[in-house]
């Protein structure tokens, strides 16, 4: 079994930050890498940031390119995401997903439940 944690949501205003964390844990080796995505209601999930988890390459959505940074912890099974200059259209339900090695249940997509970001304006 493999595990997927977000934390780090809230309420924040218009302009202000978050910082987003996302754990996996249970039998597996590595973090193949990981990646962020938010849904809104009655929307599709959208990419958001990713991140490689041996060499820390990392691509971005361009609506968010220049204020999230995607990262490592110093958890290597954590990966954080930084939110900057937020606005209210960053507000969904952002999750984590992630692929893996050494695990005998499969390797790709293991999901967190999301945790919800909310930007007031």
């Amino acid at each position: 079994q493999v595990q997927v944690v977000e934390s780090g949501g809230g309420l924040v205003l218009a302009g202000g930050s978050l910082r987003l964390s996302c754990t996996a844990s249970g039998r597996f080796s590595s973090i193949s890498n990981l990646r962020w995505y938010r849904q809104v209601p009655g929307g599709e999930r959208e990419f958001v940031a990713a991140i490689d988890g041996r060499y820390g390459q990392t691509a971005y959505e361009d609506s968010v390119k220049g204020r999230f940074t995607i990262s490592k912890d110093t958890d290597q099974n954590t990966a954080v995401l930084t939110m900057i200059n937020m606005q209210p259209a960053d507000t969904a339900v952002y999750f984590c997903d992630t692929n893996v090695t050494g695990s005998r249940t499969g390797s790709n997509d293991y999901w967190g439940q999301g945790t919800q970001v909310t930007v007031s304006s």
